[in-house]
């Protein structure tokens, strides 16, 4: 993306000529506070759109590279860009952190790549520092978000997560009192389950099915489906006990939810298709009858056909189907270190 506005030499000039390095700067007029405000937003915007092209090049094949004149030089150039942008993940001033993190998200995300270079480039460490020690909230969550992306379809990452106790880090974001954090949270949550059911057994052990059906009353919509995903997750191996089916307070969450399902508006009943097949399923499975809900005719509607194929597509694949899926076809897995304790 073309920026027009001041260079970043030209910032840095204009920086020096008003400071003499001793005596204090003098008041910025309006003019200049207004040109040093496009100066920064401009670099901002070079910074992402930099970072965006080097991760189309690390998408690249050899070949291509090589046809397009793209030297070693260049790559180990690139490189170096980018160990840059993983060091402003421990600058103090906690915009340009949380700016950090946002940048990295969209150099790793769906880019093996790039996943495996800020691996190496040691972008992880910071990443989960800030994820879980940072005293700025935004910064958590966004370090949250970068972790998600790298992570993702990325073993190493995993693995790693698992090692550095980012379970217990998790379970901190869940009980925060910030929805977008809580959201991102319980969205990797689920990733993770989805992959290895070894993960059930630590989340059972870290005590979060009490925190999830908490959680899946939320006020927030997104926030009480991905908590219900996970509830359903961890009912997919019935003989390892990692959601208690006896559990009061999970069948009280039940019937709540379809208590207040079926005193929706019908433009709410609409919004909700995604809660009304997850509270259906799990009534089910944990109670072999079907639900009230399904009784209603309230799983699903005529409106849940009206959405554009593309859009359905996209965010619901049935939890039924996937949840069944994924049981028929589990492996045996070795189990995983478990780790307890808060976060390090």
């Amino acid at each position: 993306m073309a920026n027009n506005g001041p260079s970043w030499d030209g910032l840095l000039k204009w920086s020096l000529s008003h400071s003499d390095g001793a005596s204090p700067s003098r008041p910025l007029s309006e003019e200049d506070r207004q040109w040093f405000m496009e100066a920064m937003q401009g670099h901002t915007i070079d910074s992402i759109s930099r970072m965006k092209q080097i991760s189309q090049v690390m998408k690249m094949p050899e070949h291509l590279l090589d046809s397009q004149g793209v030297t070693t030089d260049d790559l180990e150039g690139m490189l170096d860009e980018l160990q840059e942008h993983v060091d402003y993940l421990k600058n103090s001033n906690a915009k340009i952190r949380a700016k950090a993190a946002d940048v990295l998200t969209t150099v790793v995300q769906n880019n093996p790549r790039s996943q495996q270079l800020v691996m190496e480039a040691n972008g992880f460490e910071p990443l989960l520092t800030n994820f879980i020690t940072d005293p700025d909230i935004r910064v958590r969550t966004k370090a949250l978000g970068a972790i998600s992306s790298l992570i993702r379809h990325n073993q190493q990452g995993i693995t790693a997560f698992r090692l550095a106790n980012g379970y217990a880090g998790l379970r901190d974001a869940l009980v925060s009192d910030t929805v977008r954090f809580q959201r991102k949270a319980l969205n990797l949550i689920h990733y993770l389950l989805q992959e290895s059911n070894s993960d059930c057994r630590i989340v059972r052990d870290l005590g979060f099915p009490r925190i999830m059906i908490h959680l899946a009353s939320n006020q927030d919509l997104e926030v009480r489906e991905f908590a219900l995903r996970g509830l359903l997750e961890l009912t997919r191996e019935e003989s390892e006990r990692n959601l208690d089916r006896a559990d009061v307070n999970l069948r009280q969450l039940l019937e709540e939810r379809t208590r207040r399902i079926i005193a929706m508006s019908e433009e709410d009943l609409c919004a909700a298709r995604e809660e009304r097949e997850l509270v259906d399923i799990l009534w089910t499975v944990c109670y072999d009858e079907p639900s009230l809900l399904r009784e209603r005719g309230l799983v699903y509607l005529p409106c849940d056909d009206e959405m554009a194929p593309d859009v359905v597509r996209d965010r619901f694949e049935p939890p039924l189907r996937a949840w069944a899926a994924r049981r028929d076809d589990e492996i045996n897995e070795p189990p995983v270190p478990l780790l307890l304790g808060p976060a390090q």
